[in-house]
């Protein structure tokens, strides 16, 4: 039955970043703290799995203190991301 849900992507802290990538050209890692409502080691956490799995890519800016991770979902991510969704959909009696 939950054949096609990735479980990369499917704790709902990890699903919900990769909603906002997947309608943004990117985003900083202070904003999706704030949007999540996250502590930074738990974002950087469930980030670094996302990392991890190719579906998102970061990169630093600055340096200490006036510096930003800044995170965007891959082509790879896109289409997990997409796959994810669908198959949610038909598990939820949608198209």
């Amino acid at each position: 039955m939950t054949a096609g849900l990735d479980p990369v992507i499917h704790p709902v802290k990890r699903l919900a970043a990769m909603s906002i990538l997947a309608n943004s050209h990117s985003a900083e890692h202070a904003y999706l703290r704030q949007k999540l409502e996250l502590s930074d080691s738990d974002l950087s956490k469930q980030m670094k799995a996302l990392v991890e799995a190719g579906y998102v890519s970061s990169r630093k800016t600055g340096i200490g203190r006036g510096g930003a991770t800044i995170y965007a979902i891959t082509p790879n991510g896109r289409a997990a991301h997409t796959a994810y969704v669908a198959q949610l959909g038909k598990l939820l009696g949608g198209t």
